[in-house]
């Protein structure tokens, strides 16, 4: 197939709509997607003015986009989805039957350092449960932390919770994740309580005091309205802040802290993998590597001939 200027936004655009209708692909994986192909097609134009032939890209011209990419200093994970994004895009392209073959199978991506999650210890979670207020929105941020840690979900996941996905009878929330897949997750006691102070004194009252519309969001903002992403980090980096320890901590954090703990005490990786909605084993198994780290550290530190 012959890309032109005229044409590749075309092409690019039905890309987009085969990953958004047919794979189900996330609005943060769509957008970088179609970033890389940008990128990419930057490049492409540079050298073809007026376009070439997409198939017939050799192996040393896809080499010197790899090595421009690094002159550029961008990090090797994110050139390892850039790669990524073209291969998907050219394996698109042949499917739609405009290309006879993917010229991006035999590039290899570039080998990533595997950086092991960061993650609260129990004495850190704990303090970090001590410090809201028992007022209106300390109730607020009780729950938010109380269920990131009980569920071990996205942001994304938290803020997209309606009234009737809680049962806090049954204890449990219903979760829609990537690929709009629902999982139900247990919750704890604790949890529970939070929610529960929350969900049916405290959040009434910031919408009545606002006159908000009553959108069905579980989680809401000061003035009523749907609690966002943004919101869920700053509340976390309050409190973070506070407690001044030496760990670059995020919402996602409180993730990985869910995960470290379960196997800590014991929980096996495919029950793990299950909670936190994990399509593949192996992207969960990263939490072994830190469970494994913590046990060399502990042995290191306690046997007498270590």
């Amino acid at each position: 197939m012959f890309i032109t200027k005229e044409n590749h936004k075309k092409e690019t655009q039905g890309f987009a709509d085969f990953l958004n209708i047919e794979k189900n692909a996330s609005l943060h994986t769509l957008r970088n997607y179609l970033n890389d192909l940008d990128d990419f097609f930057a490049f492409f134009f540079n050298d073809n003015p007026a376009g070439a032939d997409f198939s017939a890209l050799s192996p040393l011209y896809i080499r010197s986009y790899l090595a421009f990419l690094n002159e550029k200093q961008y990090a090797r994970r994110t050139i390892a989805r850039k790669v990524s994004a073209l291969r998907s895009f050219s394996r698109y392209l042949a499917r739609e039957g405009k290309i006879a073959g993917n010229p991006f199978t035999k590039v290899k991506t570039p080998k990533l350092d595997r950086k092991l999650p960061v993650f609260l210890d129990f004495a850190e979670i704990e303090e970090l449960f001590s410090l809201p207020a028992d007022n209106e929105l300390g109730r607020r941020d009780m729950a938010v932390l109380e269920l990131l840690y009980a569920t071990g979900c996205r942001v994304s996941e938290l803020v997209a919770l309606r009234m009737d996905d809680v049962d806090c009878a049954n204890r449990y929330v219903l979760l829609q994740g990537k690929g709009d897949k629902e999982r139900i997750v247990p919750i704890g006691g604790k949890a529970v309580d939070a929610l529960e102070k929350y969900a049916i004194f405290t959040r009434p009252l910031i919408i009545a005091r606002y006159r908000a519309d009553e959108h069905g969001a579980l989680f809401v903002n000061s003035r009523g309205g749907k609690l966002t992403d943004r919101s869920v980090r700053r509340i976390v980096d309050k409190y973070i802040k506070i407690m001044a320890i030496n760990k670059k901590i995020s919402p996602h954090s409180v993730r990985h802290t869910f995960a470290t703990h379960l196997l800590n005490n014991g929980a096996d990786l495919r029950s793990v993998q299950e909670l936190l909605g994990h399509s593949n084993l192996s992207t969960t198994q990263i939490y072994t590597h830190v469970t494994s780290e913590r046990m060399a550290g502990v042995y290191k530190k306690t046997h007498p001939r270590a």
